[in-house]
């Protein structure tokens, strides 16, 4: 921590009979660190989506915290339909402000939508092209601020940001809400430009050769977004040039311990060509009582009270229960929740089934719907979740003792700190890469099933989740529960994660700088 300076001292000392040089030196150091304290203003500005908005002011929460040493004031910019998820953080802590500017249009999203979790995957470039528009609004703001900030925070979507900084003399830190070797991955596609010989063959392999391990991929399971881009296209040429600013910029923070993926941080190290890459994580709410009611609502609106699902759990054994969640972004089509269904129910396990509300428009298109009856079948050892669910409060009971999941980064840093086996099924973006860490190199997850459009085969989902609540739980569980004890000390005052914030601080605000 960055020491507070004690004014009373600072009184003494100046009136003591003192070397002239060392009076000149003292005045000197008293005029700088009046500047810094005046300068001691950050710039947070998160992505709108559920997965990248919640770790980064989480983030941004622990900020706050740490710099208690510099009376820092910390600015969150959000688009008005965005800054309800601000709520409990402006109440927590009262130099924290928001910045609330307009949402660009764009012709591809709906005028009254304003965060991905409202259109389908499809919508994320549009969503990263049009943010760009606040470019100028955002230069207008700094040149008028009577003291603007002197860094910028913001999610690695939106690394135009980083061209901002250098115009404004801002130091430009990157967030990373995906883990360190998700992005080593894409980093190396946007650097690499990987392209098929045969672009009629989504199973042809591409290899990283310069990432630890050598990982190597399918093409159908590469970045959608990597694998969208178009040469010359003025959207994905904006899109590129994102992540090259990314790399360019002063520092990288990622929401990771290294225990987890040291390897993936020094690969990231020799890439950015700075030893200015921070893992900060796991990023998550207190386990008191207070923020676990914060972890209930910073999402949105669950179909089942906190209270409900609490006496729900209380009421079934240690680890018999197995909670599925496919993410915020995810809707099943109808074969796909049938399977899933069937799985669950042959399989005779105690669940929990959190789903995303299908709109309109998926049920016309044959997703989301559940199948006949099913609620009523396994209404004895089921209960089923629409809407948000408060996932760390599920998967940090003793009743829960596995889960089935998309592999999204926070789920997964969820299920690390809760010491829950992860069942993996991923569908797109960083969950290929997540599920190749946790099942090929930790040891800590199954494979269950993955890709977009597989339909799970209910014999062998139900044989999967049956194995991994029973008693013989393998060599998985023994893995996760190592890792929850590394996890939970990496955030602990003198661990990993700790000491990174700190020097992060220490960094961003020292008189070197």
């Amino acid at each position: 921590m960055i020491p507070r300076l004690n004014s009373l001292w600072l009184h003494h000392s100046i009136t003591l009979q003192l070397p002239s040089y060392f009076s000149l030196y003292l005045s000197s150091f008293l005029h700088h660190m009046a500047t810094l304290r005046c300068s001691s203003h950050i710039l947070v500005f998160p992505f709108p989506a559920q997965g990248h908005m919640i770790p980064l002011l989480d983030f941004t929460h622990r900020l706050a915290l740490t710099a208690t040493a510099i009376d820092l004031t910390i600015t969150v910019l959000v688009t008005p339909k965005n800054l309800p998820f601000l709520t409990q953080l402006l109440a927590a802590h009262p130099l924290i402000q928001p910045l609330v500017l307009p949402f660009p249009p764009h012709p591809s999203i709906p005028s009254a939508v304003e965060n991905l979790k409202d259109v389908p995957q499809r919508c994320l470039p549009a969503l990263m092209h049009t943010l760009g528009q606040l470019y100028h609004p955002l230069l207008s703001w700094f040149q008028s601020h009577p003291s603007p900030p002197s860094a910028i925070v913001s999610d690695m979507f939106l690394g135009w940001t980083q061209r901002l900084a250098s115009r404004v003399g801002a130091k430009h830190i990157v967030f990373s809400p995906s883990g360190g070797m998700a992005l080593s991955v894409l980093y190396s596609l946007w650097m690499e430009l990987p392209r098929l010989d045969d672009p009629r063959d989504p199973t042809a392999v591409v290899s990283f050769d310069k990432l630890p391990n050598c990982p190597k991929y399918p093409w159908w399971q590469i970045s959608g977004l990597y694998r969208a881009c178009v040469e010359g296209d003025p959207a994905m040429e904006f899109i590129k040039d994102i992540f090259h600013a990314n790399i360019q910029s002063w520092g990288l923070v990622v929401n990771s311990f290294n225990q987890l993926e040291r390897p993936y941080f020094d690969h990231l190290k020799r890439v950015m060509g700075c030893d200015r890459v921070w893992a900060v994580g796991p990023l998550l709410p207190l386990h008191d009582h207070d923020d676990l009611t914060v972890s209930v609502h910073r999402g949105g609106s669950s179909s089942v009270p906190l209270d409900h699902l609490l006496t729900w759990l209380d009421a079934c054994e240690d680890g018999e229960v197995v909670y599925v969640c496919f993410g915020s972004q995810v809707v099943l089509n109808n074969d796909q929740m049938a399977g899933v269904a069937s799985g669950l129910e042959k399989s005779g396990v105690r669940f929990i089934w959190s789903i995303k509300e299908p709109s309109v428009a998926h049920v016309e298109e044959n997703y989301g719907m559940m199948p006949n009856g099913f609620e009523d079948r396994v209404a004895n050892n089921g209960l089923l979740i629409r809407g948000w669910a408060p996932q760390v409060a599920i998967l940090s009971h003793r009743a829960v003792g596995a889960f089935l999941t998309h592999c999204g980064w926070n789920s997964v840093l969820e299920a690390v700190v809760a010491g829950v086996t992860m069942l993996t099924c991923p569908f797109g973006a960083d969950q290929f890469v997540d599920q190749t860490l946790l099942v090929e190199e930790l040891k800590v997850g199954k494979k269950a099933c993955e890709g977009p459009q597989i339909v799970p085969n209910p014999e062998e989902l139900a044989r999967v989740l049956a194995e991994s609540v029973s008693r013989e739980k393998g060599v998985e569980r023994k893995g996760v529960m190592e890792l929850r004890k590394a996890a939970l000390e990496a955030v602990r005052e003198g661990g990993s994660s700790a000491q990174d914030m700190e020097e992060m601080v220490k960094q961003l605000f020292s008189m070197q700088a």
